[in-house]
């Protein structure tokens, strides 16, 4: 006869695993500022883009005003197939002009940052002093443990444009963070821009471009191929006119999987890859991680951490991801692995399919591009895989989209690509809004 208390054992034991394979119950204790504390206590309720709760703050950019702001936004279903997406909350950050506004409105740029990391307190909005030009963590001059600020916001202000930043979901204004997860992130830099208009002080009109970095690269070709998405009605702000995207170092897993039907086979192939691209070092070993912990999350019904990671891995991943950004992250996996950190993943993936099907569809849809989209990309780049952005444009380009591919000049790594191509991207973004034809980016590789 079994005993009691062996039986007791064994339920935990399963229930405790069964708990970490899915991998739904971790909830960042981190701390906040009292902003997004409050907004984590609210329900996301309302239109698509209305803003919930805002704070005026202070910002050295002349001639600006500036806010951070939570608004509705919402994530892609659990389920491919289900028509409901549940809303959720994103926070951000809106600078405007200070002026007389145009009749028109004030043309709108909706910047899409790059990986800050996946627990509560990576919003760029968050640092004491957000409202500035982009100031990253690896370049001389940075000055925060994280990225934070705008590229260009000086320019664009200069311009008459109103820019706002989204945070994205789960970075600030609670539940779990889709990081990489472009569909999702696309629909919180669209509904940004409608939270620019439905703030009726700035002044903000009809026509956008979304410009975005790395992960926000990946979330600036999303958008560009949410037709449906951007034309919805009944939203806090109608009838958004996207004119152009600018993706630097985009990412997009999709582009990587093959056309057709997938198999397990294949798609346990196709997971050993992405593990041995991004095992080259601790850096971006912890992107990859992150993605995995994301992907589970925007689709817990199908996957569980324990697919990927050993049993000891998913643990310890569930637990860093849900309370460290990016840097912290990965000094912790350096600090505890040291070049082990391989030893988290399981030598062979289970339910690998399932997974790969996860990861398309929660990437960049399958459509034609609604509006010119040009990208930059630096040779040095070792981070997000340049072949990304080649493979994205011959896909667009074959369903009738104008993709530019512009190689930057010199020896331009992922970390000095923002820098390195605004002075390209500016006229080009002006040149939107002016109602300019585009250049047919298709036709031949685009040059600076």
């Amino acid at each position: 006869m079994k005993s009691p208390f062996k039986k007791n054992v064994l339920k935990v034991a399963v229930i405790a695993l069964t708990t970490i394979g899915a991998s739904a119950t971790a909830v960042a204790e981190v701390s906040v500022p009292p902003f997004y504390a409050a907004v984590m206590r609210m329900k996301p309720e309302g239109k698509l883009g209305q803003v919930i709760s805002k704070e005026e703050i202070s910002t050295p950019i002349k001639g600006a005003r500036a806010w951070r702001i939570a608004y509705i936004s919402s994530r892609i279903a659990h389920v491919p197939s289900d028509l409901h997406e549940p809303k959720t909350i994103s926070t951000g950050l809106l600078i405007a002009p200070t002026g007389e506004v145009p009749k028109e409105g004030r043309p709108v740029v909706s910047w899409a940052h790059g990986t800050t990391g996946t627990a509560q307190n990576c919003g760029p909005s968050q640092v004491s002093n957000p409202a500035v030009p982009l100031n990253q963590y690896f370049i001389v001059g940075g000055n925060s443990s994280t990225d934070y600020g705008i590229p260009a916001v000086e320019e664009f202000i200069n311009a008459g444009y109103v820019v706002v930043a989204t945070d994205y979901q789960g970075l600030g204004g609670g539940g779990k963070h889709q990081y990489a997860i472009s569909a999702t992130n696309a629909r919180d830099a669209i509904n940004a821009i409608r939270a620019a208009g439905y703030m009726k002080e700035v002044g903000a009109g009809k026509k956008a471009i979304i410009y975005g970095w790395s992960q926000g690269g990946g979330t600036t070709i999303a958008a560009a191929s949410s037709g449906d998405y951007i034309n919805k009605t009944g939203t806090a702000f109608d009838g958004i006119e996207l004119v152009g995207f600018v993706a630097m170092a985009p990412q997009d897993m999709a582009a990587l999987a093959p056309e057709g039907e997938t198999t397990e086979a294949s798609s346990e192939v196709l997971l050993k890859n992405l593990e041995r691209t991004f095992s080259d070092n601790v850096f971006n070993f912890t992107h990859m991680a992150q993605n995995f912990w994301a992907t589970q999350a925007a689709f817990p019904k199908k996957l569980h951490l324990t697919d990927v990671f050993t049993y000891d891995g998913a643990r310890v991943v569930d637990e860093i991801m849900s309370n460290k950004c990016v840097h912290v992250a990965s000094d912790t996996l350096n600090y505890t692995y040291e070049d082990k950190f391989g030893s988290l993943m399981k030598a062979r993936p289970t339910n690998a399919k399932a997974w790969v099907d996860a990861i398309k569809a929660g990437s960049v849809p399958n459509t034609r591009p609604v509006a010119p989209v040009i990208i930059y990309w630096g040779t040095k780049d070792t981070v997000v895989p340049p072949v990304m952005g080649e493979l994205y444009r011959e896909q667009k380009c074959k369903k009738g989209g104008n993709v530019a591919r512009v190689q930057l000049a010199g020896k331009q790594d992922h970390f000095s690509t923002p820098a390195a191509s605004q002075p390209l991207y500016i006229p080009w973004i002006a040149s939107r809004f002016a109602g300019e034809p585009a250049a047919n980016g298709c036709a031949a590789d685009a040059s600076p």
